[in-house]
């Protein structure tokens, strides 16, 4: 809540760059009506495509990664899985469905993060708790040396802060103290200082970034997988994280680039998500924006019984 405090104590100026980023996602917003004004068929494609995506790139980010030829089943199938990673992406899966469900009905609180950590994990003891033991953020180097990138909020503090966080956030949106998007980005940045949980932070603080999405009106994370755009500029997101986590205990960290960051990556999903809408003018476009999204998904070589899976409701016969 670090980043937040600054905004209520107030910012001297706001970047430039940011000042742009926020200029091109109002017109995005904007256009936002004339985007999802498409067939029902067209849509439908995209949210499930998207579905899949965010499920499989949110834990890919976190080295939770599932047989791709079982990604299909796994997201829209009821069949008893196999493995934990299966149940972690079935767990996303779940809590992606419950916020785009639900939308600005499901409250922005910390009792809305635990229920949505606890689906993630799947049943594990500690899910929907928060940690009970100090967890550093640890990184490892290919020749096995480690360094303490970020020293977290000690768990003594933890329900704390995250009451104070969650507090600001409300406050701040209420009295406009800062623009949505700003506030939203930096929310998201003290979550991940804060490190509520003993594991799964990064990928709540995905859902999170997506649920406050749907609160300012921003309806992109429906289409557009905003975890596979951060995977896809995963170095550039933990290069802004550490650039922005530094100092930030004594409050005197920078908290934009990350800030910056989290703006381009939504700005990058609506220029998607308005160049898909465009491509998919007829089902059959829909369709293939499916079956190319799944090819490019797979990781190696890969059969046709392995994208007839991950593409469901598009028959053999068409993919080929």
């Amino acid at each position: 809540m670090r980043t937040l405090r600054q905004f209520v104590t107030g910012i001297e100026a706001i970047p430039a760059n940011t000042s742009w980023y926020l200029a091109d996602l109002g017109e995005a917003r904007g256009k936002q009506e004339l985007f999802t004004n498409q067939s029902p068929q067209t849509l439908k494609a995209l949210r499930e495509h998207a579905l899949i995506e965010s499920a499989v790139s949110s834990n890919r980010i976190e080295g939770v990664v599932a047989d791709q030829a079982r990604v299909g089943t796994i997201v829209f199938g009821h069949k008893q899985l196999r493995d934990r990673a299966e149940e972690e992406i079935r767990g996303y899966r779940d809590a992606l469905k419950r916020i785009h469900e639900q939308g600005k009905q499901l409250s922005v609180s910390e009792d809305t993060i635990r229920e949505l950590h606890r689906l993630t994990r799947g049943g594990v003891g500690d899910a929907g708790q928060y940690k009970e033991k100090n967890s550093d953020i640890i990184e490892k180097s290919p020749d096995g040396r480690q360094r303490v990138r970020f020293q977290t909020v000690p768990a003594s503090e933890t329900a704390t802060q995250m009451h104070e966080l969650f507090s600001l956030w409300k406050d701040c949106l209420e009295q406009r103290r800062i623009h949505p998007l700003i506030l939203l980005a930096g929310m998201n940045l003290d979550f991940l200082c804060i490190h509520p949980f003993r594991d799964g932070n990064g990928r709540v603080s995905r859902l999170l970034l997506l649920l406050q999405s749907y609160h300012i009106g921003l309806e992109v994370g429906r289409y557009v997988s905003l975890e596979r755009v951060i995977e896809e500029n995963k170095d550039r997101y933990y290069e802004t994280l550490e650039q922005s986590s530094q100092r930030w205990h004594e409050g005197t960290h920078d908290p934009w680039p990350y800030i910056n960051y989290i703006l381009f990556v939504l700005k990058s999903a609506y220029r998607e998500f308005e160049e898909r809408v465009g491509q998919l003018g007829s089902p059959k476009g829909a369709k293939a924006e499916m079956v190319l999204g799944a090819i490019r998904a797979q990781l190696g070589d890969f059969r046709l019984a392995d994208i007839e899976r991950a593409c469901p409701g598009v028959g053999r016969e068409w993919i080929r």
